[in-house]
């Protein structure tokens, strides 16, 4: 128990020390970087290929955040689909609503703190580290802990969009409840660029030892792996992808994209890392298949995307078997 908390001690100096010059990158990346590239890539697709789809402003926010969330999600969604946590993404997407409608209700009298997704990105942080101590704690992800966190953020939101009149700010609720493609600004998709690359990143240095604990977490344990900060550091990437996918699938929707592609995936191989692969790939093509649809049938985007992510692991069930 000593070794693992000095093990543990020793990985969060780690990370401390290492942070500053992460965040600096990210950051300088996503604000000086980012903007001229965007510009630059759909400048010369909407050149190519000269049609209102790919030409829209609206449409090029919602295309990059949708293709960024196809990455992440079932990234993320793999580890937490094989250690059987799927119902934490619902909690934290429930969590990343109530944050949002605190940032509306503070933002609608004081203008700097107009910030809906960082609020979100706060309170499902909060609630990630406040479910992994009830995981430590009980020794177990029980769903009792998580239907509470689940229903309670909800109740939350609900509560504070109505004592402050909810008809205010109803659109943009709504656009996080359901999800818009229309209703992403740019500064959203900056702040989805930063966010995919630090769970990109956090995926990559973690990748060994999170595949340890997800199969054999009692001789991850007997090798010295810090389980507990490991599984921190799953829950808190798991919250990073809640917040930045609700735009697009909104709060009710989002846990499928964690979900879906990876369970298709599974349908067709034994393989980790080939399942990974195929998740991403599955994820990606209802992104854009569920834009598309969404486009031609007028219909929700985050519903679209779901049903083709749906429909992809029908095909795949029809496939293995």
């Amino acid at each position: 128990m000593a070794a693992e908390i000095f093990d543990s001690r020793r990985q969060l100096t780690t990370v401390a020390i290492g942070l500053p010059a992460t965040i600096a990158a990210v950051v300088g990346f996503v604000y000086w970087l980012f903007p001229p590239l965007f510009d630059a890539f759909w400048g010369t697709t909407c050149g190519a290929i000269d049609t209102w789809l790919v030409c829209s402003t609206f449409l090029q926010h919602g295309f990059t955040t949708g293709i960024l969330v196809g990455l992440t999600a079932p990234l993320v969604g793999a580890y937490l689909v094989n250690r059987q946590m799927a119902l934490i993404g619902e909690a934290l997407a429930h969590t990343a609503f109530g944050g949002v409608a605190i940032g509306l209700f503070i933002g609608s009298t004081v203008e700097w703190a107009n910030y809906p997704l960082l609020w979100a990105l706060l309170a499902a942080a909060i609630a990630a580290l406040g479910m992994q101590y009830l995981a430590v704690t009980t020794d177990s992800y029980a769903d009792v802990p998580l239907a509470i966190v689940l229903t309670g953020s909800f109740a939350l939101g609900v509560a504070v969009i109505s004592y402050g009149d909810g008809i205010a700010f109803g659109r943009e609720i709504e656009s996080y409840l359901f999800g818009n493609i229309l209703f992403v600004p740019f500064e959203n998709v900056q702040l989805m660029v930063g966010l995919a690359l630090v769970v990109l990143g956090m995926v990559a240095l973690t990748h060994k030892q999170l595949l340890f604990i997800t199969f054999d977490r009692e001789a991850a344990r007997l090798a010295r792996i810090n389980v507990w900060f490991y599984d921190t550091v799953l829950i808190v990437v798991t919250a990073l992808v809640v917040v930045a996918a609700m735009q697009i699938l909104g709060a009710i929707l989002v846990a499928a994209m964690l979900v879906v592609p990876v369970a298709a995936a599974m349908q067709l191989t034994s393989s980790f890392n080939h399942g990974l692969v195929l998740s991403v790939i599955f994820g990606e093509v209802a992104v854009l298949g569920g834009i598309l649809s969404s486009y031609w049938l007028d219909i929700a985007t985050g519903a679209a995307i779901v049903l083709v992510a749906i429909a992809i692991y029908l095909l795949a069930v029809l496939g293995d078997r």
